[in-house]
């Protein structure tokens, strides 16, 4: 999210952007919680815990100051990134099998902060999404079709003691998940949105969260912390690719809006694909970064399996990046 690799940094610069980060992250977490229930804050303060614990165990296997790095706020960011892409029933146990995941395998077993090179909280978010399927498939109906949603002690209990049966009747697809699969079975984007599933332009309560996200990024903005490269070109490529192929076939193809308020667009072009670590370095290869996950994300929602595809167009492209950087590093003076 900074304009170079966080291990350039001193310990302070990297634990104030990271304070930031969180500041510009509040306003999604706090409309997530409204929108899906306390299991949001729940899973991020489980997936915090969880981190410090591993991070600090693992500093100390690796016989490595631990302070300064549990102190410097990187794992604390993943672990929320992390809480905020999955269910808000998902048990404690698939949460604290993401994060070690992430902060031991992605983090960790590279190097550390600055040597990963994929994003510790998708890593640990495709690892429980392929090991897990079904506890990570259940959200909250935002329909408006059941009769009453969960109270908190039942979603804490969902979380501690596991998914009961009668999860099913208050639980539901998400919008994504959804027209993929009505699209699936030849209806037309107009009859599915016809749904109360539906909000004005994305799904009911995401559209909300998505525009929560765009207002903690113009603190971010303001703040200098992250650059506008990355993020545009998500958003740009995102929006330009949806725009034709619904200009094509409105019937078979969502509009631009639909794409990026809804799912997790917003928070992965300004909170996720902006990890320095993980992500181009180069000006020219930002561009070339953010406009592969832009079109990555929009090719696994429209033909791949799984419904929204930010964490694999991420990791995805993490994996690109030394070409990408190769290719596109400033040839120094004199150079041909």
């Amino acid at each position: 999210m900074s304009t170079s690799s966080p291990h350039t940094h001193s310990d302070n610069a990297v634990a104030t952007i990271m304070r930031k980060v969180l500041y510009a992250l509040i306003p999604g977490i706090l409309l997530s919680t409204y929108f899906f229930g306390i299991g949001v804050l729940v899973n991020c303060v489980l997936a915090t815990a969880f981190a410090l614990i591993l991070e600090a165990s693992i500093l100390k296997i690796r016989r490595q100051t631990i302070r300064p790095v549990i102190t410097d706020g990187t794992a604390i960011i993943t672990a929320i990134l992390f809480a905020l892409t999955i269910s808000p029933y998902t048990p404690w146990w698939a949460t604290f099998t993401g994060i070690a995941f992430a902060i031991v395998i992605a983090k960790h077993l590279f190097g550390g902060l600055g040597n990963n090179p994929f994003n510790p909280a998708m890593a640990g978010y495709v690892f429980v999404l392929l090991s897990f399927p079904v506890q990570m498939a259940y959200w909250p109906d935002l329909s408006g079709l059941t009769e009453q949603g969960l109270t908190i002690g039942q979603s804490i209990s969902i979380i501690f003691s596991g998914l009961p049966i009668e999860l099913d009747a208050v639980s539901g697809a998400t919008p994504l998940t959804n027209m993929k699969l009505e699209l699936g079975l030849m209806t037309m984007v107009s009859e599915i949105k016809s749904s109360p599933l539906y909000g004005t332009f994305g799904g009911t309560g995401w559209e909300w969260v998505a525009l929560a996200y765009l207002a903690g990024v113009i603190f971010l903005i303001i703040n200098k912390v992250i650059r506008w490269e990355i993020p545009l070109c998500v958003l740009g490529s995102i929006f330009i690719v949806s725009l034709l192929f619904n200009f094509i076939d409105t019937d078979v193809f969502p509009s631009a809006l639909f794409h990026l308020l809804t799912g997790g667009t917003m928070l992965c072009a300004f909170f996720i694909a902006t990890d320095p670590a993980s992500s181009s370095t180069t000006p020219r290869g930002k561009i070339i970064y953010g406009i592969g996950v832009g079109l990555f994300i929009y090719v696994i929602r429209t033909w791949g399996s799984y419904p929204d595809g930010i964490a694999f167009a991420i990791l995805i492209m993490n994996g690109i990046v030394p070409l990408i950087d190769y290719y596109t590093r400033p040839k120094a003076l004199g150079e041909k």
